[in-house]
């Protein structure tokens, strides 16, 4: 067994006891930087009642809490199944250097978690969406992007 198939396997196990436990669905996800896991979780979407408690959600809270750091610099992310689109974003904020994935997300979809509708909904113009986006306030919120140009302590991220 490879460390990448040791680590995935640490994934798939979470994934099974998240579900065992009815904490949520089938998915498990560690993350691992200089060959230490640093970050796990299961989805918890069930037991939270939250429905971002996404694995790699969980996984990467815990793993930026550790490194008290906001990105995953040099981290690798292992999960039991191919990240849904939240989670994408997520992990693209996050930074890691690369994603292992076991189940893709047709598999997925076999199983009863089907994602295709919000991937259709992003390609989809803002008036066509099913959930309906109404733009208001710009001009206030648009002020404090301003402020935020130019202040002199912000951190970029």
């Amino acid at each position: 067994m490879t460390r990448e198939e040791k680590y995935m396997q640490e994934a798939i196990e979470l994934s099974e006891e998240g579900m065992n436990s009815n904490e949520g669905g089938p998915f498990g996800c560690v993350i691992v930087k200089d060959d230490v896991i640093i970050g796990r979780g299961n989805n918890k979407v069930i037991s939270n009642n939250d429905p971002t408690a996404h694995a790699e959600m969980v996984a990467i809270r815990e793993a930026c809490k550790n490194l008290k750091a906001f990105q995953l610099d040099g981290c690798e992310l292992y999960t039991s199944c191919e990240p849904c689109p939240m989670c994408l974003g997520a992990i693209y904020w996050a930074r890691p250097k690369i994603i292992y994935y076991a189940n893709s997300k047709d598999d997925a979809k076999q199983a009863g978690f089907d994602d295709s509708m919000i991937y259709q909904e992003m390609n989809c113009d803002l008036k066509d969406r099913k959930i309906p986006m109404v733009q208001i306030s710009k001009e206030s919120a648009k002020e404090i992007f301003e402020i935020w140009e130019n202040k002199k302590d912000k951190k970029n991220y």
